[in-house]
């Protein structure tokens, strides 16, 4: 171990996106902050990768509503660093079955996707409206609520000034509801209802099951205001433009150093080590983006972690593993229905009846005959992605917890195959290039990944809010003093938005009695939500 020991105010393990924003916010508030990274690049699950000569692909995550909207890059102003969105003419579409030549899709403005709702059943364009127009009084606080610390106290009353007490009630059992059963509230024909279902399916909350309809909604109308967007050249250039503005605040980001540990003395956190050995003291705080079972049994000293915490972890789940396949096509996907041709997103496989089958069939142990799977065209959004021509694109789906092996995966994988095949006859002639990302693949490229999982835990109700990621621990702050989760383990969950970095680095800079709103030569880096 090496005998000069580093000392930093803090440690942040893991250049992921909430890694790398809780490492900026600290910088900014003139915290010396070093982030050590397991794998050569940073990124975690926000990495591009040229698999093919001239594609460029992303190895995780690509469409990002929520960074979009995500409070935190706002405020970090990552535009200033390089980032720039790239959105498709459709944000995403969902036919009905293979021999739908006439799917539907989501426009860019309201008006047009009513339209298009109300010629396939009258009434359901006006319902459209109705439903967007109350996501305009909504918007605020609902994501305010849903990303912001919990629980939110501001949110609520926000929202009660808008629409009224009643009114509020009837929204907050809309938001309860079974995504299944919102749309048969509010639509009387399958094509609205799938653009809200297909939605909610990017989640692991079944559609007939409490908190789908909330997960529905929200993306759906996050589509309808911002599209579908794509950082331009890949989910890399926002993992860059995040490592710009925290080395602008003074931060060290360093890349190949995998913590093994964290030293705790007199119950507090004070020193990380790698495994090459280097020791990194710390004044103040490490912060983890890590999941927690990682944290807790991994990283933390025998003895340390509470056995209240450790059989909490007994019952913590996972989110279903992640079967992704990547194609180079020498020309676009030949789709049955043209309207899906100007689509970043395209939802197959599954109508409303099959939605309910596959996820019987992930709660069943079953690898789906007939899976649900997520389309992503990626050169249809951003042109700069492979050349003229062709089409960068990949499709991925899930299989039950627990069955990770690569047996399942690859038959996951030709089922996916034949899905898309179905959809569009032909596209296979097209593929120049194929690549699989089974569960074992996503794990070793981003440990956060364990079996395959993208979520950082369930999103299901019984693992959300303050229960995320055990009751009793819940949030970024832990048993030991100065040691803080910052990762997709703790509310607001997963999905690209560093809100839960935000929160760990507000939650340190509060317990180091620095004042609540962060500042950086005066200046708010992070609103007080």
């Amino acid at each position: 171990m090496s005998g000069n020991a580093e000392t930093v105010d803090c440690a942040v393990i893991g250049a992921g996106p909430n890694g790398l924003t809780a490492a900026a916010l600290l910088a900014a508030a003139g915290w010396d902050v070093v982030v050590l990274e397991a794998q050569p690049e940073p990124g975690g699950a926000a990495r591009t990768a040229e698999l093919h000569p001239g594609f460029r692909m992303d190895l995780f995550s690509a469409f990002h509503p929520l960074a979009a909207a995500s409070p935190v890059f706002e405020e970090l102003d990552l535009r200033s660093h390089g980032l720039s969105w790239a959105r498709a003419p459709f944000a995403y579409g969902h036919p009905t079955g293979p021999t739908d030549g006439d799917a539907v899709t989501m426009r860019p403005d309201a008006a047009d996707t009513a339209a298009d709702l109300e010629r396939r059943c009258a009434g359901d364009g006006e319902a459209w409206l109705r439903l967007h127009a109350q996501w305009g009084a909504l918007r605020e606080p609902l994501l305010r609520a849903l990303l912001g610390p919990f629980p939110p106290l501001r949110a609520p009353l926000t929202a009660l000034r808008r629409i009224g007490g009643a009114e509020a009630l009837r929204v907050a059992r809309m938001l309860a509801l079974p995504v299944r059963r919102l749309g048969e509230e509010l639509f009387a024909g399958e094509g609205a209802r799938l653009l809200l279902a297909g939605n909610a399916a990017h989640a692991d909350v079944p559609v007939t099951s409490a908190g789908s309809g909330l997960m529905g909604y929200l993306l759906t109308m996050l589509a309808q205001d911002l599209g579908f967007p794509a950082p331009v050249g890949g989910a890399g250039a926002l993992t860059r433009a995040l490592v710009r503005r925290a080395e602008a605040a003074g931060c060290r980001v360093r890349c190949g150093q995998e913590v093994t540990g964290v030293e705790v003395s007199g119950g507090r956190a004070h020193a990380v080590v790698t495994a090459g050995g280097t020791r990194v003291r710390v004044r103040r705080a490490v912060l983890a983006d890590v999941s927690a079972p990682a944290l807790y049994r991994r990283l933390l000293p025998d003895g340390i972690v509470p056995g209240r915490v450790l059989a909490d972890l007994g019952r913590f789940e996972w989110d279903t593993p992640v079967v992704k396949v990547d194609y180079a096509l020498s020309g676009p996907i030949p789709w049955r229905s043209p309207t899906l041709s100007g689509c970043g997103a395209v939802h197959l496989g599954a109508d409303g009846d099959g939605l309910v089958r596959w996820g019987a069939d992930l709660e069943t142990g079953t690898v789906p005959r007939e899976p649900f799977v997520i389309v992503g065209q990626m050169t249809t959004a951003d042109p700069g992605r492979s050349p003229e021509g062709t089409e960068s694109a990949w499709a991925y789906s899930h299989l039950p917890r627990g069955v990770t092996h690569d047996a399942a995966a690859d038959l996951l994988a030709r089922r996916i195959d034949e899905v898309l095949t179905a959809h569009a006859p032909g596209v296979l002639d097209r593929v120049v290039y194929r690549g699989v990302q089974r569960p074992g693949d996503l794990e070793a490229a981003d440990a956060n990944l364990v079996g395959g999982a993208v979520n950082g835990g369930t999103s299901q109700l019984h693992q959300q809010l303050v229960f995320r990621p055990i009751p009793g621990v819940a949030g970024a702050r832990t048993p030991v003093d100065g040691l803080y989760l910052a990762s997709a383990a703790i509310h607001p969950g997963g999905g690209v938005h560093g809100m839960c970095g935000a929160h760990a680095a507000s939650a340190a800079l509060t317990d180091a009695t620095v004042a609540g709103r962060l500042r950086t030569r005066g200046r708010s880096v992070l609103r007080s939500w």
